[in-house]
């Protein structure tokens, strides 16, 4: 498990090691103090487990580098650490796990462990692309269908989003969890975003039509029909 704490104050990084060994005297967390180095050593591998993170950074707008560590690791575990409830509401917006002011107890730092636990109970499948330069880590949820085209891959999300990404098809392929379905074989579908099953296309909810391969379309609509019957009975 990787902890991070960042604070620009030396003192206030002791002062939360002491909490945290008070909850198991065995953790190590790694200590940053501006939010650029933590967001350098959230894009390293495994990525953070969970990030105690100081809201008023010197030169630093403490919410914007939450935002970007979303966009590097949006699986770990975020507890804003501050001086004042201002920023609270802003910070739930951010799904924080927990919003701490100071100084730190080691039975708060306790329930972050706990509502961790919680998360890790129900957490969404991530995938992570690499676009350009920049690595961005995505919700498999809200990736609607992922298509080849110019030796690229188009990766269509929720709300319009499209990112482009110089991979194989089967390798992004092989790292997908769930609901998804190679519906031709340039194309994959998220069932759960499927509109509409039509004999040889299927519409998804964005209105895109994506063209079923004429070999397997029985198979598709069948494969289709399974999903659905599984999610009702799931209900």
């Amino acid at each position: 498990m990787r902890i991070a704490v960042c604070d620009d104050d030396p003192q206030e990084q002791v002062q939360f090691l002491n909490a945290l060994w008070g909850w198991d005297p065995s953790r190590v967390a790694e200590r940053f103090s501006t939010g650029a180095a933590l967001l350098e050593a959230a894009r390293m591998s495994p990525p953070f487990s969970i990030v105690f993170l100081d809201i008023y950074l010197p030169g630093e707008d403490g919410m914007e580098v939450a935002r970007e560590l979303r966009k590097i690791s949006p699986d770990t575990g975020l507890v804003f650490v501050t001086t004042s409830k201002e920023h609270a509401v802003q910070a739930f917006s951010l799904d924080a796990l927990h919003y701490l002011v100071k100084p730190v107890t080691t039975e708060e730092i306790t329930e972050a462990f706990r509502r961790l636990s919680q998360l890790r109970t129900k957490r969404r499948a991530t995938l992570t692309l690499t676009v350009g330069r920049e690595s961005h880590a995505i919700y498999q949820d809200e990736i609607m269908y992922l298509q080849s085209l110019n030796h690229a891959v188009e990766v269509a999300l929720v709300g319009g989003r499209v990112l482009k990404v110089w991979s194989p098809l089967g390798e992004l392929e092989r790292k997908l969890e769930g609901s998804f379905l190679k519906i031709n074989r340039g194309t994959i579908a998220n069932m759960e975003h499927i509109q509409q099953m039509g004999i040889d296309t299927c519409t998804m909810r964005d209105g895109v039509r994506l063209v079923l391969t004429v070999r397997d379309r029985k198979a598709i609509r069948a494969a289709y029909n399974d999903y659905l019957f599984s999610q009702l009975s799931n209900k």
